[in-house]
Formats: structure tokens, C-alpha cells, sequence
């Protein structure tokens, strides 16, 4: 791959994953898989309509990019809001709470849209950091 194959650019970046997955998986794999599914569907759903990009959704993970800061934190604000009403339909033991960590950074973009560099590393860690059900934010990100 050559250098004008890869671009260099600032993105907001948005990583999700499920608090206590394992858990959720262990206890019923069924219907944590549907569940999933049902939260996927809001992620790229309010991901589209806020001008951003799916890059991946693998396991319990979502990783997305966005053009500005604003439509990511608006994005995962209303994210949490429709999980949050899609929980109260389940029982607390069967809800399913994301953490969301979005970093305005640069990424390295291949041709087939995967991102690579520290701003999705640093996303990824933020959300790590956020509280379940919650979104945590870095810098120049608008809140």
C-alpha cells in the first residue's frame, strides 16, 4: 500500500461497547444477541443522521467517525437517551448499558474506511472511562 492510498485526517471519533457484556452473554445468549441487534440498529441510525460513519461493529463494540465534534456528541447523546427508553421495556438485569467515549483526533484512513492512529486509541480509552450508560468526552468536544 502506498502513502496516496491512506489519508490523513481530523475526525470525531465515537467508540462504544457494552457495559458487562460477558455477563449478559453468559446469562442468556439469545436474547443478549437480540438485544444487541435492536441497539445496533439505533447506533447507526442517529450515527447516519448526525453526519457520521460506521467503521466497525464487532462483538459488543462500535467504532464510528464523525466530520465535526458537535454531530458526534449529539449523536451519542441521543444514543443513550433511545437505549435508555429501550431498557425500561427490560428487566434491570437484562439491560444493556453502553459506555461511549468520543475524541476529536487524527486518524490514518484506508481506502476500505478502516481508521487506525492515537485518536482512536485515545476514544477507545475514554470510553472505557465513561460510566455505564454514559458518555465521556475529551477536549474540544462540545458537551
Amino acid at each position: 500500500m502506498t502513502e496516496s492510498q491512506v489519508t490523513q485526517r481530523l475526525v470525531a471519533i465515537l467508540a462504544a461497547d457494552i457495559y458487562g457484556y460477558s455477563r449478559l452473554m453468559q446469562d442468556d445468549a439469545q436474547a443478549t444477541v437480540a438485544t444487541l441487534d435492536a441497539s445496533r440498529q439505533v447506533f447507526r441510525d442517529q450515527i447516519v443522521a448526525h453526519h457520521g460513519r460506521v467503521v466497525d461493529m464487532a462483538g459488543d463494540a462500535v467504532l464510528a467517525v464523525f466530520e465535526t465534534a458537535i454531530g458526534a456528541a449529539e449523536a451519542a447523546m441521543r444514543i443513550q437517551a433511545a437505549l435508555t427508553d429501550r431498557n425500561t421495556q427490560l428487566l434491570e438485569h437484562r439491560q444493556m448499558l453502553f459506555r461511549v467515549g468520543i475524541h476529536l483526533g487524527d486518524v490514518i484512513e484506508k481506502p476500505d474506511g478502516t481508521v487506525y492512529g492515537d485518536g482512536v486509541n485515545i476514544a477507545a480509552r475514554l470510553e472505557s472511562l465513561a460510566d455505564p450508560g454514559g458518555v465521556a468526552l475529551r477536549g474540544a468536544v462540545p458537551q
